[in-house]
């Protein structure tokens, strides 16, 4: 069969989306043998479809395997009535019969139309996973286009793809109103059922070190580095920082000039409070920066591993421990150590030594 406008649309097609014919073609052959086999109940046996470009045909062949004696007369032909076609095939050769499905122009057209629909969607949805899939680990600023009961569904990339925010990844007390200007962390790129799928998040800990690297450019430029972050989304997050460069302040850096830097961050997270923490390759040392804002007297490694106690003024001891617990689990998350916090007076009643820090770190 001849069809004079479907291959230059094909050819068309090529040049607009870069899709290369040979890949409609393919998938048009198998869809037409389906609908083939589908049109006739009674069956057709094997049937091979092949399309030229070249010529413009489609055409339809029926396989038939030549045997000695016919069982299945769907699929085998008899030597005798194989020589009647060709008198030089034998036991065991494929013919090939051309014929012509009834409906043919519908049948191919309907076909036709599905696959490239299909294979389109395809192309341009692996194309977009593709080119999100460097986007893991980024920030990216997208647009609320709809919420339901669970999930936040932002869109990327002027439109080419759905970000999917889960309820893990939500701050509670933010609200995600349609048509919100937002940033998010890219945790994950998927393929699923309904296309390509960016899973974003605005409670990853990576939200924030994305963040302090947009605004702080010693952090970008590697001078000042992230050592640790340690997060409770919506309420407080302590980020420990460090200086490869002795001439570079890496507090001063991620605070900016009257506090510019830093603000910009907390407004971008609606509030939620921020300590910075210098680290320090002494633990001990390490440990009572991350109780900060409290101030801390001592601290002493215990016998456990990774274990100390802190002692902190009596006056400063809600302040080191936080509302529900959350500074003392906050800098036991920053450190890796498990962290006893006590007040000077309850630390004296226990006979606990309360001194100050040696050069070696066991006591601080």
């Amino acid at each position: 069969m001849t069809d004079k406008d479907f291959f230059p649309a094909l050819e068309a097609l090529e040049k607009e989306k870069g899709i290369p014919q040979q890949v409609f073609l393919e998938a048009l052959e198998n869809a037409l043998v389906s609908a083939c086999k589908k049109q006739y109940t009674g069956g057709v046996g094997t049937v091979e479809v092949k399309t030229n470009p070249e010529r413009g045909t489609i055409d339809f062949f029926t396989v038939k395997t030549v045997v000695e004696e016919v069982a299945d007369r769907d699929n085998e032909i008899s030597l005798e009535d194989a020589h009647k076609i060709k008198k030089s095939y034998k036991l065991g050769d494929s013919v090939k019969e051309k014929f012509v499905p009834k409906n043919f122009s519908r049948i191919a057209a309907q076909t036709a139309k599905q696959v490239i629909l299909q294979k389109l969607h395809e192309t341009e949805r692996d194309a977009a996973v593709n080119e999100f899939s460097d986007k893991e680990g980024e920030l990216l600023v997208g647009v609320v286009r709809k919420t339901d009961a669970r999930n936040v569904y932002i869109e990327l990339g002027k439109g080419q793809i759905e970000g999917l925010m889960l309820p893990s990844d939500q701050v509670v007390g933010e609200k995600y109103n349609v048509n919100d200007k937002i940033k998010v962390f890219v945790k994950r790129v998927k393929n699923g059922f309904r296309g390509a799928q960016v899973l974003v998040s605005r409670s990853s800990a990576g939200l924030v070190r994305k963040l302090f690297e947009e605004e702080v450019p010693e952090i970008k430029q590697g001078t000042v580095v992230i050592k640790e972050i340690s997060r409770e989304p919506g309420a407080r997050t302590k980020i420990a920082i460090y200086s490869e460069d002795s001439r570079v302040d890496a507090i001063g850096a991620c605070v900016g000039n009257k506090g510019a830097r830093v603000n910009a961050i907390v407004d971008e997270l609606k509030g939620e409070k921020i300590d910075i923490i210098p680290w320090s390759e002494n633990p001990l040392e390490f440990i009572a920066k991350a109780l900060s804002p409290a101030k801390v007297i001592s601290v002493t490694q215990l016998d456990e591993e990774k274990s100390a106690l802190a002692v902190v003024p009596d006056d400063k001891l809600s302040l080191a421990i936080g509302k529900d617990g959350q500074n003392a689990r906050l800098a036991v998350r920053l450190t890796g150590w498990k962290i006893d916090v006590k007040s000077e007076s309850a630390a004296a009643k226990l006979g606990l030594s309360v001194g100050s820090a040696d050069e070696n770190g066991e006591e601080l």
